[in-house]
């Protein structure tokens, strides 16, 4: 099976990486020179085109950053897919944009699964992502042994757009925990508590979160803010949380709240910020 990815940013560059470094083969597009002559360094081919690139893989592995652009390329690249082509979009992406590029796909006789993925570059780079798989069951099992190289749990959440639904899902808790535990820290400097010993007593209790155990041990309480993920990306999460609960007409008053603290937060943190950095709002309203 040859193996293509299309967009080699943080998160592709990094499954290119752990892919090449298992001996895979693949061919790369980027609209980044820069970033195409990084992905010839670490062993990959690479084509200016992705309609090329469509025309020699079995599978493409898009890693995009959001809905839109997706949809725009699928337009370019649909007509040069070979039927049995399996397309599988790890980013985080709109479930109707996926659902629709599913039909599509059938039309054409190739496959379009959503498989969007958590745990940042290092996890891209380590091959410990965790992947959100929606889609045809069979397909899945036909890429499985790929994803496992670039993986360390895949879950299967339903059929098309699910994966993406439940990502969406996911990085709504994300963003509300960044903001409940940079106020549980606040909290606990007040009452004379450090942080590091205030989350050693919630990691050991029913309050911990990935937030806790991992965010601020790893990025926030030494400083370094430095996750690969940033404040652009996650205020786009968060707006598509709000988009999918106005959809269904389903009421959110917390997550509302929490919407409009990741806004406000546009005034002081520029989206190239890291989306940790969300912190330092609770730290500037002390």
């Amino acid at each position: 099976m040859q193996i293509g990815i299309i967009g080699c940013g943080n998160m592709g560059g990094g499954m290119a990486n752990t892919l090449t470094k298992k001996g895979k083969k693949l061919l790369c597009f980027d609209s980044s020179l820069v970033t195409l002559e990084k992905m010839k360094q670490i062993g990959c081919k690479v084509t200016n085109s992705p309609s090329d690139l469509v025309q020699n893989c079995d599978l493409v592995i898009l890693s995009l950053p959001k809905a839109k652009i997706v949809r725009d390329l699928m337009e370019v690249i649909s007509p040069d897919i070979k039927p049995g082509t399996i397309i599988l979009d790890t980013s985080t992406s709109e479930p109707d944009t996926t659902k629709s590029l599913s039909e599509t796909a059938k039309k054409a006789h190739y496959h379009f699964i959503d498989g969007p993925v958590s745990g940042g570059p290092v996890a891209a780079n380590s091959g410990t992502m965790t992947m959100l798989l929606g889609g045809d069951k069979n397909v899945i099992k036909a890429i499985q042994p790929t994803l496992d190289l670039i993986t360390l749990k895949t879950v299967f959440v339903g059929p098309s757009g699910a994966g993406h639904a439940a990502k969406i899902a996911n990085n709504m808790l994300c963003a509300a925990n960044l903001v409940l535990v940079s106020e549980v820290v606040k909290l606990g400097n007040a009452c004379g508590i450090s942080p590091e010993d205030l989350l050693n007593g919630i990691n050991a209790g029913s309050g911990r979160s990935g937030v806790s155990e991992v965010n601020f041990p790893k990025w926030v309480l030494n400083g370094s803010y430095n996750s690969g993920f940033t404040m652009g990306l996650m205020r786009k999460d968060v707006k598509l949380g709000l988009e999918l609960t106005n959809k269904y007409a389903v009421t959110t008053p917390a997550f509302d709240t929490i919407a409009s603290i990741w806004e406000e937060s546009n005034n002081s943190l520029p989206d190239n910020k890291d989306f940790n950095e969300i912190y330092k709002m609770s730290k500037k309203n002390d």
